[in-house]
């Protein structure tokens, strides 16, 4: 890549403007060809995160194509300091996607900390007060965030089921050995199943007060297979689908209302 020469400013305009107004895809080539070293250069900041340098670059590549296919030229800015952004972005999403099994970081603070927080301690233990009064200050973050990924980022990923070894050690139980599966639990079977007798018995005492049609509209919309439209009910009772809808809302109110005061 590096044998690859840079761009003269007058080259780049002219390549950029053939792409922005014919469409040129050959010149969309030369461009992205004549800045993968700009793309390995970036690639090398991220080497720290224990994933193929390899990988980074190609994921980089991706931002510069994207970059490139939304340049404009008339803007007055250079290719690269515009795909700068774009570089960064498909890299910050592939190590976030692969750097632990399960996704570290998916709001926009917990990314901000997870590419900053590393470089803004100044020692390996961990933060006092202060130092994380001071981060999330920078970063214009919450402290309790900035406290929870360092946790996260002090931790490790655990196999569910663990590593298969005839060793009886209880150090060496995996979580599928210990964690307890509440979905069998008899107390939690029993409890659901009254409730849903509460609600069953609930519901047909409180369709009791409706009229007939009504309950009707409300049978036929929501506990039937064969599921009627507001158009179906409509052309039967010789009414508008608006009416049928406003029949409907109100026998739903008259319910909930019954069962909130049932309960």
């Amino acid at each position: 890549m590096h044998a690859i020469p840079i761009l003269t400013k007058e080259q780049e305009q002219e390549l950029a403007i053939k792409l922005y107004e014919e469409d040129d895809l050959d010149a969309a080539r030369m461009l992205v060809i004549h800045h993968l070293r700009f793309v390995v250069h970036i690639a090398r900041s991220y080497q720290g995160y224990g994933l193929p340098l390899a990988d980074i670059i190609q994921e980089g590549n991706v931002g510069l194509m994207k970059a490139v296919d939304k340049y404009d030229p008339n803007r007055g800015v250079k290719v690269v300091s515009f795909a700068v952004h774009w570089i960064k972005a498909e890299i910050h999403e592939y190590i976030l996607k692969n750097w632990r099994l399960v996704k570290i970081a998916t709001t926009k603070a917990q990314r901000k900390l997870f590419f900053n927080l590393r470089s803004k301690k100044k020692t390996l233990e961990w933060l006092t007060k202060e130092e994380a009064e001071k981060i999330a200050k920078d970063l214009n973050v919450e402290v309790k965030d900035v406290l929870h990924m360092e946790s996260r980022l002090s931790s490790n990923d655990s196999s569910f089921d663990g590593p298969s070894s005839s060793d009886d050690d209880e150090d060496m139980m995996s979580p599928s050995q210990y964690l307890e599966d509440k979905r069998y639990d008899p107390e939690v079977l029993v409890a659901n199943a009254e409730a849903q007798e509460v609600n069953h018995d609930g519901l047909t005492e409180a369709l009791k007060m409706l009229d007939d049609r009504s309950k009707d509209i409300l049978q036929r919309r929501y506990l039937s297979d064969d599921k009627a439209t507001l158009h179906d009910l409509a052309d039967e009772y010789n009414v508008s689908a608006e009416r049928i809808r406003q029949i409907e809302s109100g026998a739903l109110k008259k319910l909930k209302a019954f069962m909130v005061t049932a309960a």
